[in-house]
């Protein structure tokens, strides 16, 4: 993955928790104290690395860990200039989510070593859809519930989303079921 996700985790550690607990969680991952440096690639497992050892010092389930990480990287990828893409792909959550695909085609461009995930939309009624999720990386359920919380926040949306089929339980990727409706 990408130092961006590192220094993403870091971020949202430090302004949650704090230095010193960021400090125990990168010594419990194995990480040496140097920073994450955004464009250059990391092995996947120093991302898992982090977040087990958040888990084990912050007292939370991984999924719960990942869950939060997701609804957090919405806002952190805006803040960190990402902001006015975001916009380009959706001014809803439906567009939004619709658009995933196309958006990490165009990230792409700047990230060539990026392998990013598949997303694809079936509706199933007025504000309702599947959600396919499709991944070389197994385990990122709980990330992309928190992306969509955090999407649904973005778009100031109330959103229920659900894991329907999942990978690690033998289906062929994730299938989640979201419903949202415009928050008044």
């Amino acid at each position: 993955m990408y130092g961006l996700v590192n220094k993403a985790v870091e971020t949202m550690v430090r302004g949650s928790f704090g230095d010193e607990t960021w400090h125990r969680i990168r010594s419990a991952a194995g990480r040496e104290d140097e920073p994450f440096l955004s464009m250059r690639t990391y092995p996947d497992v120093v991302t898992w690395n982090l977040v087990a050892a958040a888990s084990q010092e912050l007292q939370m389930e991984p999924d719960a860990v990942l869950e939060a990480f997701g609804r957090y990287w919405i806002r952190y990828s805006a803040q960190e200039g990402y902001g006015q893409m975001l916009s380009l792909f959706g001014a809803d959550l439906r567009t939004f989510l619709m658009n995933l695909d196309e958006m990490h085609a165009r990230i792409g461009l700047s990230f060539p070593d990026l392998h990013p995930p598949s997303f694809s939309v079936s509706e199933q009624g007025p504000g309702t859809v599947h959600l396919h999720y499709k991944s070389h990386r197994e385990g990122l359920g709980a990330f992309v519930v928190g992306l969509v919380l955090g999407l649904a926040d973005r778009f100031s949306e109330q959103v229920d989303i659900s894991l329907l089929e999942s990978k690690g339980q033998g289906s062929a990727d994730d299938l989640f079921l979201v419903r949202w409706s415009a928050s008044t």
